[in-house]
């Protein structure tokens, strides 16, 4: 009766050990796992902030009371703060985006349209 439990329980340990590596073996498939977060500065909105904001002015999540606040961060995939207009450094404004040319005006070899 005692081996019959004890197998019974080997089976099961086996099901569960080979469910888990299935799913291990899923989150490698797709991408291995959490995506890599970094904190972004100047993002947040009033009341949206994710911890305490960088200058002490208060200690916890969603108390930032200005949208943008420098010194209020939420955490973003890494590699996009500054593409949204964020800074990764604490009080400093954001850089321009990267995808805005930093000069508007027209180039001279571009041909008018208007006729």
């Amino acid at each position: 009766m005692q081996n019959k439990t004890a197998l019974i329980h080997a089976a099961i340990a086996g099901l569960i050990g080979a469910g888990m590596a299935g799913t291990a073996h899923a989150d490698d498939a797709m991408g291995g796992g959490k995506p890599k977060m970094e904190k972004c500065f100047g993002v947040a909105k009033a009341g949206q902030n994710d911890c305490g904001a960088a200058d002490g002015s208060h200690g916890c999540h969603a108390q930032s009371k200005v949208d943008s606040g420098l010194h209020d961060w939420k955490m973003v995939a890494k590699g996009t703060c500054e593409k949204i207009g964020g800074s990764l450094k604490a009080g400093q404004k954001p850089a321009p985006a990267a995808d805005k040319p930093a000069d508007a005006a027209p180039q001279a070899d571009t041909p008018s349209k208007a006729k």
